[in-house]
């Protein structure tokens, strides 16, 4: 410790920090092992370096270098997110030295010396020029190779999505003359080309009709619950038309229109008195209701090995044009089952769209590879398409540049975003501000996705490996 300290002469009082940086390195190796040590070292030599910087700032801030930058000023590459670091610490630690590299050229004296090296210099820019382009190759490659869906497997998912929708129509027409519905349509990312992976999902839209003198719609914000992006479906005029002058009076709850009920009544019917085994071995598939769900949700499969799942969403469009559907608060489901939930997903997938054909951009494909990163990594699969649909249309408020080469910076960009609105608590919705899309997410939830898209900042690439490495054990559990 002598040594080191005699080399420290001429710097101002460090308190012993440099002599406890010193004692944790030569330690570490038997804590942490060769490699755990090795990554260490080259983090807390980073950190050596800044505070040496720190403490070695000239007396007059206008004290200039000869490349014309204080030599004591923080990297700019350098970011911060002491809510997402600071909560839970220990689990965090111990999550990231599962996560260190083990292959040993990591760790060769190359290797350490370009981690350390200076930022500023033009061997630093060139470096980080070729890591964006091997980021925008493997963005690339992991799109073509595990987002795009075989055209084939989709037309598969379609028809048999189409097949259930035509049943469902027939047996509601035949069982409920008298239900008061629209025409039934297919909707979801199957049919906006925005499905990743696998065509596993669709939506069969139920849309209610409603007496336009017996019902009206209170923003979710104007009730004494204020949750922007739900509404309640108020019944109107009881002393004119008393309860039972409208269908859906049967499925009212405290005066409004329960989405609850209404899907109970659809529950009995599709799972109770169709006979779905009938029904698929005419249509050779394998049909059964999915219990539990939070929606009702049938379970298709059409393949030996492929399986579509169809959510029934009964679906109200009031005069205003405000679309809501029956889908329950996450977080407060009981407390709150009388409210529905407003569908931004036609408009935001249009704008999008629209946004890509002025300018040729690449808005689609980065959404795409967003939706199969958090699909296919466990720790972000509470982020979902609309979630992430808005994070890139606010982001397109602010950046100019979308085209195919701009893709592995739009991308880390999406991911910086998704990170400050997780540290914030609150993602706004692009076509409504006041609607916070993280309202459903738990304290927990939110750290841990932050935690998760923070440490991928430093290497993007990680979140491509797990995915396909979660990708392969899937495909090898279900050949078994």
């Amino acid at each position: 410790m002598a040594g080191v300290n005699g080399g420290r002469k001429g710097k101002k009082d460090d308190n012993g920090i440099g002599s406890a940086i010193d004692f944790v390195l030569s330690n570490a190796k038997l804590v942490l092992g060769v490699g755990g040590a090795a990554m260490l070292g080259i983090a807390t030599l980073a950190v050596k370096r800044m505070y040496d910087r720190a403490i070695s700032a000239p007396s007059s801030p206008t004290k200039m270098d000869q490349s014309g930058k204080r030599s004591w000023e923080e990297p700019s590459w350098l970011g911060s997110s002491p809510r997402t670091l600071n909560r839970d610490m220990k689990s965090n630690i111990s999550r990231s030295l599962q996560t260190l590299p083990t292959s040993s050229h990591t760790f060769e004296p190359d290797a350490l010396r370009r981690a350390v090296r200076r930022p500023g210099s033009a061997g630093v820019d060139l470096q980080r020029a070729k890591l964006r382009l091997s980021l925008q190759e493997h963005l690339w490659a992991f799109y073509r190779e595990r987002v795009l869906i075989p055209a084939q497997e989709q037309a598969q998912a379609r028809r048999a999505a189409l097949d259930i929708c035509a049943e469902l129509r027939v047996f509601l027409h035949a069982k409920l003359p008298d239900m008061p519905l629209r025409e039934m349509f297919l909707s979801g990312s199957l049919y906006d080309d925005l499905q990743v992976v696998t065509a596993d999902h669709a939506q069969l839209m139920v849309p209610l009709i409603l007496e336009k003198n017996l019902w009206s719609s209170v923003p979710g914000e104007d009730t004494i619950m204020n949750i922007p992006g739900f509404w309640l479906v108020r019944r109107e005029n009881m002393e004119y038309f008393p309860r039972g002058s409208s269908y859906w009076d049967r499925c009212l709850v405290g005066g409004y229109l329960s989405p609850k009920s209404v899907l109970e009544v659809f529950d009995k019917l599709v799972t109770g008195s169709i006979n779905w085994p009938a029904i698929g071995s005419v249509l050779d598939y394998v049909i059964r209701p999915v219990v539990p769900s939070e929606t009702l949700t049938l379970e298709v499969q059409y393949e030996t090995d492929r399986r579509l799942y169809v959510d029934f969403l009964p679906l109200l469009v009031m005069e205003d044009g405000v679309s809501l559907i029956a889908k329950p608060h996450r977080l407060a489901a009981e407390r709150h089952q009388n409210l529905w939930r407003q569908s931004f997903r036609v408009a935001e997938t249009a704008r999008l769209r629209a946004l890509d054909q002025e300018d040729g951009g690449c808005r689609c494909v980065c959404l795409k590879v967003a939706k199969a990163v958090c699909k296919l990594n466990a720790p972000l699969t509470r982020l979902n398409a609309g979630q992430l649909t808005n994070a890139l249309l606010l982001l397109s408020e602010s950046e100019g540049d979308w085209t195919q080469e701009a893709l592995a910076h739009r991308f880390l960009q999406l991911l910086r975003a998704l990170v400050g609105h997780l540290e914030a608590g609150r993602l706004p919705c692009a076509l409504s501000p006041k609607v916070n899309l993280f309202c459903e997410l738990t304290a927990q939830e939110v750290d841990e996705l932050g935690y998760t898209l923070y440490c991928a900042l430093s290497d993007p690439e990680s979140l491509l490996r797990t995915a396909l490495c979660h990708d392969s054990q899937s495909s090898i559990s279900q050949s078994r």
